[in-house]
Order: structure tokens, then C-alpha cells, then sequence
């Protein structure tokens, strides 16, 4: 098996909605903020080669959406999905799984693309995997996540028939791809634990932005239910640090991955580094 870091650009975030109750004196010190109170978020996906597979976790915003649509995401930096494929060898073709830990468009984006005014797949040999209750969670959305979920990335995955749910399919899935849901960021996020040389390497999507939320208060405002987040980090950074996980973020744009250690403040980020210097 080979894992390999799909870096799709970076954008910007409001620092407050990303950091929650937590005042802004502290959280500037980790990812200090703009004159617009904007913070730098990377959109950071995982690669994972194993035999005839070749599964992409998450695909970044995508470029298919308007000059308005971007003006409020800043998106910018020198990478993206194909540029860091061909890095690799590959392109959107070898792809042959696309999982999607939710469906929020900085997840998504970049599984339709427009060509000939027509969105399509743009992994036409891929099986799409998302999870049935968070699907219908997306396609019908609450007015508060609504802007979040936008049904030019989400309708033609299942109209081309590439779409399977990862809760009635599992089994199609490898042995060593384990996964487990959260409620709290959205309904039925995914997040995926990959068995690797008898490690585990979890893709953290949302539950975990980055490292800075590590400790327990910092809760996305963006969560739809920040209690039922509170609770699901307090159980997974607990059954991580015994197990000896190692974090991979997908939004943090400093940090791929980490270790955690105890402290006397509780469980925090212990040694940081790349995936590619993970042993």
C-alpha cells in the first residue's frame, strides 16, 4: 500500500466561525486572521494505492463554480487536483473509488466537473461512495446548511449511476478501510481509519479541521449540533491517544499530520509532520 497527500489549493475561512466560543486573542496565535478577519484552510486530500485500487478521499472545492461564488472563498495557492495526480503518475481516469467523507462543497467540489455545459463525473471509472442518511440529509438540506450543500456537486453523481452508499455496501470496501460516523459537524460524516503497517492513519474531515481543534471547546460554528461534536472528540481523541493513531488534516494548512500526546491540559498534538515522513 502507498498513501499519498493530495494537496487541491487552499482558501479562506472566517476565523470566527472556524474557531466557535473560542475568543479571537487566542485562536489568532494559531492561524492568525487577514484585515477581513479571514483565516488560510487548506483542502487537503488523501490518495491511497493497494493493489488494482486507487481510492481518493475527498476531492477539494473544484473549479466548475462562478467568479462570485469564489470571491467569497479566496481560493488561491499553486496546487490542484490534477496538477498533484500527474505529480504522482496518475490522472482522473486511474481513479477507481472516490470516498466522500460529506458532501459539503470543500469536500466535493471536485467530483463533477462542466464540460459542454453538461456536469459530469469528472472520475468516469469510479465508484462515488457516500452514506445513504447523509445523502438525503444533503439533497433535501435545512435552511442553516443549505449554502453548504449545492446540488450541482452532489445530483450528477447518483444520475450517472456511479453511486453507492458505504452503509449498504461496506463489504465492497477493503479490509483495511474502516469507517466510522459523526453527527455533530453534519449528519453521518464519514471518517475514515486506514489500516497501514499495523498503524492507523485517520482522515479527520471535520470532526478535527486541523490540530489547533484539538482541544476540546474548539468547535466549528459551522457544526449543526456542537454538543454531539464536543462529545464525539472527547470519545475519539481518547480511544486515538490509546491506540496510537495518527492524524491526517485535511484543512490544516501548516500541519498533514500528527501524533497526540497527554498533557496536563488534557490530550493535545504531539509530534507534527507529513505524510511522507510518517515510519
Amino acid at each position: 500500500m502507498n498513501l499519498h497527500t493530495i494537496e487541491t489549493g487552499l482558501f479562506k475561512l472566517d476565523g470566527g466561525a472556524m474557531f466557535g466560543v473560542v475568543p479571537k486573542t487566542i485562536w489568532n496565535k494559531l492561524n492568525p486572521a487577514d484585515e477581513n478577519n479571514m483565516c488560510t484552510w487548506a483542502l487537503r486530500c488523501l490518495l491511497i494505492e493497494e493493489g488494482n485500487r486507487l481510492i481518493l478521499i475527498d476531492n477539494g472545492i473544484g473549479n466548475k463554480q462562478d467568479e462570485k461564488f469564489f470571491g467569497h472563498y479566496y481560493l488561491h495557492g499553486h496546487d490542484n487536483l490534477d496538477q498533484s495526480l500527474r505529480q504522482l503518475g496518475f490522472d482522473r481516469s486511474d481513479i477507481t473509488d472516490v470516498f466522500l467523507t460529506h458532501l459539503h462543497f470543500d469536500h466535493c467540489g471536485g467530483s463533477i466537473i462542466r464540460e459542454n455545459e453538461k456536469l459530469i463525473p469528472a472520475f468516469s471509472k469510479a465508484t462515488y461512495w457516500s452514506h445513504s442518511k447523509h445523502w438525503q440529509w444533503a439533497v433535501a438540506p435545512n435552511e442553516r446548511e443549505k449554502a453548504s450543500f449545492l446540488k450541482e456537486n452532489i445530483l450528477p453523481i447518483q444520475e450517472s449511476g456511479q453511486l453507492k452508499f458505504a452503509d449498504h455496501c461496506g463489504d465492497q470496501l477493503p479490509s483495511w478501510f474502516q469507517v466510522k460516523e459523526v453527527f455533530g459537524h453534519t449528519e453521518a460524516m464519514m471518517i475514515p481509519h486506514i489500516k497501514y503497517k499495523e498503524k492507523t492513519l485517520v482522515y479527520m474531515a471535520d470532526l478535527l479541521p486541523s490540530a489547533a481543534h484539538i482541544p476540546i471547546p474548539y468547535v466549528m460554528a459551522y457544526d449543526m449540533f456542537p454538543l454531539t461534536t464536543l462529545n464525539e472528540k472527547k470519545t475519539f481523541l481518547k480511544e486515538a491517544a490509546e491506540n496510537n493513531y495518527t492524524l491526517f488534516f485535511e484543512h490544516d494548512a501548516q500541519t498533514e499530520c500528527c501524533a497526540l500526546q497527554m498533557t496536563e491540559k488534557g490530550i493535545r498534538a504531539g509530534e507534527k509532520f507529513k505524510l511522507s515522513e510518517w515510519k
